[in-house]
């Protein structure tokens, strides 16, 4: 007790302590959804449930990529084996998927992946993850909207038949394709997510079902046809395995991406009824129904014609041509554009959420931060990233910028599994309070040193009475009751020590062996030797995470009650591998372009965000004692 006012004591000293330099990077904050209440702030309607959270991910999951990838993977990669491809390319999603609905339960906030990190992590990495996801569904929305047009013109017989307001035409002079149906298609979009959160759930649910449909009909009549003339595509003489167990793995790191979307579910966390209970069945549900549709549609068309002999860009419409079905051609076309439409109205709809997360902690400007009392969505936010994605959809193709997509996305799952192990060893025990609450805190700082000496009295007579005759010496002595409690606050700061050091082992052992084992240009022996090194690493500090004990903290922290990931720290930590080999794996061009964005956000935190961050004179109590002080305050108010 006399720890805890010492701290209380110090509160003004914290003030502004994370303010300048490297302590900007790491100072934390609450979870919003207690915040957002106590200030009283317009909140997001409550109006989702666990049917429209499916109708999200699976609409954001599902896009015109499984249309496609299926025949590049089958014959470049996996082969017959596609299936298995897409089967743990699934459970490597799941990792993520887990790491997310324990968290989306436990602060049910807006603002997804970056409001898990600037909790659990700080406020620098938070910003990284913040300012890489508005790049991924900035150029993402375009990019999904850009493909549309040349889908859309197959049922008008071509491109050339197109009406002149949706074709795509060059500037003179310039050489510039513009694509006035992308844009176009941006802006309904955006309008009717204006319009409410249910009503544009309502139309992602259509527009699902009419994906699911087509890719039921692609199921169902291709599996008819192989029944009926045999599979002859798995009847090849060089087995089910043709590019081997390396070649099978390859498959299932490039069809992970086409698992990506199922975040998107817990963006809208604000605005789901029962957050607890809905959420992780949401992502869970999601998830599954793409991983089956994926592995049945992979089962079907590779069965129907050999690996060698799909078409690369039409595979599954080549595949029903080749046994004389050409009208289906118009069903799965059908089915690609609608999986185009639902995946756009599934990257416009997180954005504006994340910029309101990002402005409401002071990070972006307040504009982005104000929610419209009618519809009780962030208008301005999303009309402000509509319209910019429309103008990037009509003037450029985006198609070379598409790896960038990947890094806001693989980068959020890394932190959010990094922020599982935080959230389970080391949570966060202090609460930012703002510097108007100096009095309170003071009030009540200045209460509990007065009462230590009582409260100390009455449990030296209490602990004396448990041990009988030795309470007596007990009494004498009252130094031993206090180097009791003392040595007990040391033993667990000595443990949340060793956790804290041995988390961040882990990441730098992840991150060893990762990148040795993407550096092909390297020395084997080199090679080898780093491997072995992030793997030493990577095993002593998952020995160590299971050894000791998960923080008690854990059980109050946020809203508990919820969805628990299971097998910590092994499922966060084989999570963070598999994402981390897989942004390093994105290639150097890739990651060239992302530095220019992200070196432009660095210079936007230093000169804006840090300077303006709603924590910059907070000050850090213990976490047991924010309750008592707002009441404190509250009462004094009265």
């Amino acid at each position: 007790m006399g720890m805890v006012a010492d701290r209380k004591t110090n509160g003004r000293n914290g003030e502004g302590r994370y303010s300048w330099g490297f302590g900007s990077l790491i100072r934390r904050k609450q979870v919003d959804s207690v915040h957002l209440r106590r200030e009283g702030r317009t909140q997001l309607a409550r109006k989702l449930s666990a049917v429209d959270l499916v109708a999200i991910g699976v609409g954001a999951t599902v896009g015109a990529g499984v249309y496609i990838l299926v025949g590049t993977v089958a014959r470049e990669h996996s082969g017959p084996a596609l299936t298995i491809s897409f089967l743990i390319a699934g459970i490597a999603a799941a990792l993520s998927a887990f790491c997310y609905a324990e968290l989306a339960c436990r602060c049910p906030s807006a603002g997804s992946a970056y409001h898990y990190t600037y909790i659990c992590v700080g406020e620098g990495f938070a910003w990284l993850v913040g300012w890489a996801l508005i790049l991924e569904y900035t150029i993402g929305s375009s990019a999904v909207a850009r493909g549309i047009t040349p889908n859309l013109a197959l049922f008008f017989g071509g491109e050339e038949k197109l009406p002149a307001f949706l074709a795509r035409h060059t500037i003179p002079g310039l050489g510039v394709v513009v694509d006035p149906c992308a844009a176009v298609l941006i802006l309904i979009v955006t309008m009717l997510l204006c319009i409410g959160i249910k009503e544009s759930t309502l139309a992602q649910t259509i527009v699902t079902t009419v994906n699911v449909s087509a890719l039921l009909f692609i199921i169902i009549a291709g599996g008819y046809l192989g029944f009926k003339t045999g599979w002859i595509g798995y009847e090849i003489p060089s087995g089910y395995f043709k590019f081997g167990v390396n070649g099978m793995f390859t498959g299932s790191a490039i069809v992970f991406f086409s698992y990506i979307g199922f975040d998107s579910v817990s963006s809208t966390a604000e605005e789901v009824k029962n957050p607890q209970s809905d959420l992780p069945l949401g992502i869970a549900l999601a998830l599954s129904i793409c991983c089956i549709l994926y592995m049945l549609v992979s089962v079907v068309i590779v069965g129907l014609v050999p690996y060698y002999d799909l078409d690369p860009y039409t595979p599954i419409s080549s595949a029903f041509a080749s046994y004389g079905v050409q009208r289906a051609v118009y069903i799965i076309t059908a089915g690609a554009v609608t999986a185009l439409c639902s995946s756009l109205l599934g990257s416009l709809l997180p954005q504006p959420r994340v910029l309101m997360a990002m402005a409401r902690d002071g990070l972006l400007p307040s504009f982005f931060s104000d929610i419209n009392e009618c519809t009780l969505v962030p208008v301005k936010s999303t009309i402000t990233t509509g319209v910019f994605a429309a103008v990037l959809a009509f003037f450029m193709d985006v198609s070379q910028l598409a790896g960038m997509v990947s890094v806001g996305t693989l980068l959020a799952f890394t932190t959010v599994a990094v922020s599982v192990l935080i959230l389970r060893y080391v949570p966060p025990d202090e609460v930012p309070l703002p510097s108007s609450l100096q009095k309170s805190i003071d009030t009540l700082s200045s209460r509990c040193s007065d009462n230590i000496q009582e409260i100390n009295n009455n449990n030296l007579k209490d602990l004396a009475g448990s041990f009988g005759s030795k309470g007596d010496a007990l009494l004498r002595n009252p130094l031993i009751e206090k180097g009791v409690v003392a040595q007990d606050v040391q033993k667990e700061q000595m443990r949340r020590k060793i956790a804290a050091w041995t988390i961040a082992l882990l990441c730098i052992g992840v991150l060893i062996l990762a990148s040795s084992a993407s550096a092909e240009f390297l020395p084997s022996i080199l090679r080898f030797t780093l491997c072995g090194v992030g793997g030493v690493l990577l095993l002593c500090s998952l020995i160590v995470l299971a050894c000791i004990e998960q923080d008690d903290a854990r059980h109050g922290f946020g809203h508990t009650g919820g969805f628990i990931c299971p097998f910590v720290p092994f499922l966060p930590a084989a999570c963070i591998l598999v994402n981390t080999y897989l942004l390093i794996d994105l290639g150097a061009a890739t990651w060239i372009r992302v530095s220019v964005w992200l070196v432009i956000g660095a210079m936007v935190y230093i000169f804006y965000s840090r300077t303006h961050s709603a924590l910059l004179n907070a000050v850090y109590v213990p976490s047991a004692y924010a309750n008592e002080i707002y009441r404190s305050s509250s009462a004094s108010v009265a």
